[in-house]
This record gives C-alpha cells, sequence and structure tokens, in this order.
C-alpha cells in the first residue's frame, strides 16, 4: 500500500480500505489510462486480488464523487454504452475513439479550444465546460490495440 494513496483517500475523507487503495494505485500506476468497473475488476482479478464487481462500481463512483476520477461516455465500438474512467489530472484534454477497438487517446489542441470559444461567442454564449470526442477507425499497421 502506497502512503500517498492511503494520504489522498484521508484528504479527501474516504476511509483507507484496501479495495480503495488498490483501484487508486492501479490508476495511478497508468496515468492516462481509460478503465471501465469491468477492466478495472478484471485487471484486479488477474493480479490475484480479490475484490467484487459491486464494490468497484461502488469505489470508482466514490472516486467520481470526491473529483478524483472523471467519467466519459463514449457511444462507439467496444466502449458503447459503458461508463469510462480516467484519473483526473486537472488539465483539460480531449479524446479521439478507436470504432475498432474502443482504444481512448488523449489529446490537446488550442486550436480547436479557441475555435469552440469563438463559435459560443459568436452564437451569444459564454462556454463553461465541453467535452469532446472524435471516432475514428484505426490506420496505424500493427495496432497494438486491435483486437
Amino acid at each position: 500500500m502506497s502512503n500517498s494513496s492511503s494520504n489522498d483517500l484521508r484528504n479527501i475523507g474516504l476511509k483507507v480500505t484496501g479495495p480503495r487503495i488498490k483501484i487508486l494505485e492501479l490508476f495511478y500506476q497508468h496515468p492516462g489510462a481509460h478503465f471501465s468497473a469491468d477492466d478495472v475488476y478484471m485487471t484486479l482479478s488477474k493480479e490475484g486480488i480479490d475484490i467484487g464487481l459491486a464494490t468497484v462500481y461502488r469505489v470508482l463512483t466514490q472516486f467520481e464523487q470526491a473529483g478524483i476520477l472523471l467519467r466519459n461516455h463514449f457511444e462507439s465500438g467496444t466502449t458503447e454504452g459503458k461508463a469510462i474512467f480516467e484519473l483526473n489530472e486537472g488539465a483539460h484534454h480531449d479524446h479521439l475513439v478507436c470504432l475498432d477497438c474502443g482504444h481512448v487517446e488523449e489529446f490537446v489542441d488550442a486550436a480547436i479550444e479557441t475555435r469552440q470559444h469563438e463559435i459560443a461567442t459568436k452564437l451569444g454564449f459564454k462556454l463553461q465546460d465541453h467535452a469532446l470526442a472524435l471516432y475514428a477507425t484505426c490506420s496505424k499497421k500493427n495496432c497494438k490495440n486491435k483486437p
């Protein structure tokens, strides 16, 4: 158990439990990764960690409510209809989702951000927040994410 993980949980007012520590450490070990509850459950199960799927769902929801994780719903490929979680690293980014395998790539593009604000202003809005997900098929030869 990582001391920083324990401190992070205490700082947000959550009791330090084995499942919470294991799930938090999974996200810390894979920065930039996007996991469904099933992904978290299967990954921890493969590591020999005995944790129920209901517990995984509950902890992910608690972490989202505490601001540790962000929840996304990508409506395409293998992610359709599933909540996908990622570590909240505080910086805005957008997503590119593969239609073939559901792999998610994060990207930041200042020109896109500027253009979105310009469009909102032109239409009489002050942009408060947004989420951009682009859906595409992978054109990489030897893509490691293809099934």
